[in-house]
């Protein structure tokens, strides 16, 4: 399934474009942010979207030591922004094995990167060693997920397609109204 969409005012320079599958483009956009975009055609769309939404979040993930996304539903310790911050898809799925085992009493792997605190405590002391950075990478990864939630729209329903005949518009007032001839 495919659909075709006309980008531009100009007949003449105007181009049209053809999508394909929007589902498909849609789940490759969630896992990784601008795929979808490119699976489309569109590709410098795509990348731009892959590197700004990937160079957020794993800056998010450098500010805080690996420790700003995890994956947590213990009572106390209720992660929710990790909802926001798996929309950026792949990136964010680590935690979900993370959470796994630490949940099963095995060791994290990758140093504890993206593994949520064991005890109350250790969330405390991620706090206190991390200052401010701890809530700065959660900001960065949370807003990088959200920024994918808007590509994945884009990467499903396309550009906005525009009407390719100009409509002859007359000049308007102060008022809205319009200008009389002669004026």
């Amino acid at each position: 399934m495919s659909k075709a969409v006309v980008i531009g005012t100009n007949p003449q320079t105007s181009q049209v474009v053809e999508l394909k599958d929007p589902w498909v483009a849609a789940v490759l956009a969630w896992l990784v942010p601008g795929l979808g975009h490119i699976y489309q055609g569109r590709t410098a769309k795509g990348l731009l979207f892959m590197i700004c939404i990937l160079c957020t979040f794993f800056y998010g993930l450098y500010l805080s030591d690996g420790r700003a996304v995890y994956a947590s539903w213990v009572e106390g310790d209720k992660r929710l922004y990790y909802l926001c911050q798996v929309c950026t898809g792949l990136p964010a799925l680590p935690a979900l094995l993370q959470n796994y085992l630490v949940r099963s009493g095995k060791a994290p792997l990758w140093g504890g990167i993206m593994a949520p605190p064991v005890t109350p405590a250790q969330l405390s002391e991620w706090y206190k060693s991390l200052n401010v950075y701890f809530d700065l990478g959660t900001v960065y990864t949370t807003i990088a997920g959200l920024l994918n939630v808007l590509v994945i729209y884009d990467a499903w329903g396309g550009p906005a397609p525009l009407d390719v005949e100009e409509e002859k518009k007359e000049p308007k007032g102060a008022a809205g109204q319009p200008v009389p001839a002669g004026n």
